[in-house]
């Protein structure tokens, strides 16, 4: 009786782990949403898999938990890595209210560790991550992190830029970082479709980063004011050269 939470990293299978292919390769049922089932299904044909749609997380975790109550070693999918706005915490909430089963966590690559390879290296020093979806969190909690970050002179990731039912998200985002007093001048990156056909990166300024074209694909890099331009890649130096100073 076993749920294992799998990160499939953040595009089609090509940054799969070692790790994640083997617990797949041993889950017996792999439930998953049904566009990330879509992505492995060719890869392990002889699985049998169960899919729900978008909203379905509740149902989906149920789902496992209860084939794994039922003597099933399973197989949660989710895109990324598994704790990371993932399946994992649902799964061991979920499974609070079952007979006690065995839940392993298998971590994948994050899109801000996918996305910041793309860019260069600019989380090579502290960072923040922050989604702005607020369908789960409350936009005026969302606001208050995106300040104390600019406050705390983070980097910062962000997910989930924007979407069909909030297209200026990440426009009032900016808008926050800019009265919390970063400069219009701060460099970014923005990255779309991590892994996936149509992979693209670019580099822009703070102050214009609210007009690119974000979307739910999108993932936003913002510098902290350490964060530069190298050799067309954006950077955040850690410090080891300034330490030779």
């Amino acid at each position: 009786m076993k749920v294992t939470v799998v990160g499939l990293g953040p595009g089609a299978g090509r940054d799969l782990t070692g790790r994640a292919r083997e617990a797949l390769e041993e889950a017996g049922l792999i439930v998953g949403y049904t566009a990330y089932l879509a992505l492995i299904q060719d890869a392990f044909p002889d699985k049998e898999l169960r899919a729900t749609g978008m909203r379905g997380e509740v149902d989906r975790c149920r789902m496992a938990v209860e084939e794994a109550v039922a003597g099933k070693n399973v197989a949660v999918v989710c895109s990324g890595d598994a704790g990371v706005y993932g399946m994992a915490g649902l799964v061991c909430e979920v499974a609070q209210a079952y007979p006690p089963i065995d839940i392993e966590v298998v971590p994948g690559i994050t899109a801000a560790c996918g996305g910041a390879a793309l860019l260069g290296a600019p989380l090579t020093h502290d960072f923040a991550v922050v989604s702005l979806s607020d369908l789960l969190t409350p936009w005026e909690l969302i606001e208050k992190r995106l300040c104390c970050a600019a406050e705390g002179d983070f980097v910062l990731c962000l997910y989930n830029p924007a979407s069909h039912s909030r297209p200026d998200h990440l426009k009032r985002a900016c808008r926050i970082l800019l009265e919390a007093g970063k400069a219009p001048e701060t460099v970014c990156g923005y990255v779309r479709n991590i892994g996936r056909e149509g992979e693209s990166a670019a580099l822009t300024t703070l102050g214009a980063l609210g007009e690119i074209p974000a979307d739910m694909f999108t993932t936003v890099f913002i510098g902290s004011s350490r964060t530069k331009v190298i050799c067309g890649r954006m950077v955040t130096p850690r410090g080891y050269l300034q330490r030779e100073d």
